[in-house]
């Protein structure tokens, strides 16, 4: 393959898979760390409705429209959500669990009576994303990377999983020390007088916002796996708020661009001329960097054990 190969076919996917991935292990570490991860599956399905009615207004997959479409659905599961376990007294995994369901078939739906299957919005899209249909044809030589004429044609889902990582970066930043009381002791937080309810708002549409970047890229089983995979992976090996939420974005970064590149090497490895989708190998390894946390937690807990032993 050559450099333009790479530039063309292969950067603006490995782009995109890095941003997504980064952005949902960014955020997943304070899902995990409020032991509220069911949140993030939910709301990765819930927001699909809006999106399909950003599309319908619109005529077209605009990304303000469906980004607003989505955090309005968003908004509404959350809403619900707290509804339902108020009104029917259910605990908090059923909730979740019965609103997500409905808003992702609803969405389903939505797909067929608006026609947005015609424009690539189907089944396979919503699950599996589009990485492997990212190109950037005006590239021309790594010089194209200081062109801003040329920067102009790389795809639309970069631009707008850029500028969110860049809005959402800058609010973790912002919230950093509230966040950390929410997520640890949201009794005491909320008796020194910081919005805690408000701040639960800010952090769901902060998920709701980086499912929805990176729910046309990467879909939603991607940005679910990437919401807990990573930052469950971190908090098995550390127990320091900035080590869980700064790693879990690294983890995730990682785990995108080595799952891009390793989707078409390893079949060829194997012989076979085919390649695999890049969303279920990072989804995979995402799965493997749990496993290894596990493993590698219990040998460290077993080494002072061993060491007495053999004293």
């Amino acid at each position: 393959m050559t450099a333009v190969d790479f530039l063309r076919l292969d950067l603006p996917a490995l782009l995109a898979a890095i941003l997504a991935c980064g952005l949902c292990g960014l955020l997943g570490s304070f899902l995990v760390l409020r032991r509220d991860s069911l949140l993030g599956d939910a709301l990765s399905h819930a927001v699909l409705p809006g999106i399909i009615v950003g599309f319908a207004i619109t005529g077209a997959r605009a990304g303000l429209p469906m980004l607003l479409g989505a955090l309005a659905a968003a908004l509404a599961a959350v809403f619900l959500i707290s509804l339902v376990r108020r009104v029917a007294r259910l605990e908090s995994g059923a909730a979740t669990g019965a609103v997500f369901t409905s808003f992702f078939a609803l969405g389903l739906m939505l797909i067929e009576a608006t026609g947005a299957r015609s424009v690539d919005l189907d089944l396979d899209c919503v699950l599996f994303g589009q990485l492997e249909s990212l190109v950037w044809l005006e590239a021309q030589d790594f010089a194209s990377l200081l062109d801003p004429a040329a920067l102009a044609f790389l795809p639309r889902q970069i631009f707008l999983l850029a500028a969110v990582c860049l809005v959402l970066a800058g609010l973790v930043a912002l919230l950093w020390r509230p966040l950390h009381l929410l997520c640890f002791d949201p009794d005491y937080a909320a008796a020194i007088g910081l919005p805690a309810r408000r701040l639960e708002l800010a952090l769901n549409l902060m998920v709701a916002a980086a499912a929805v970047a990176a729910f046309e890229a990467v879909g939603s089983i991607l940005v679910v796996a990437m919401l807990v995979c990573p930052a469950a992976a971190i908090r098995l090996l550390t127990d320091s708020y900035r080590a869980q939420v700064l790693g879990g974005a690294a983890l995730g970064a990682v785990l995108g661009a080595l799952g891009y590149a390793l989707a078409g090497p390893v079949p060829a490895t194997l012989g076979q001329a085919f390649s695999l989708n890049a969303a279920g190998v990072i989804g995979s390894l995402g799965g493997l960097a749990v496993a290894g946390a596990m493993l590698l937690r219990q040998m460290r807990r077993g080494a002072p054990k061993s060491a007495a032993i053999s004293g």
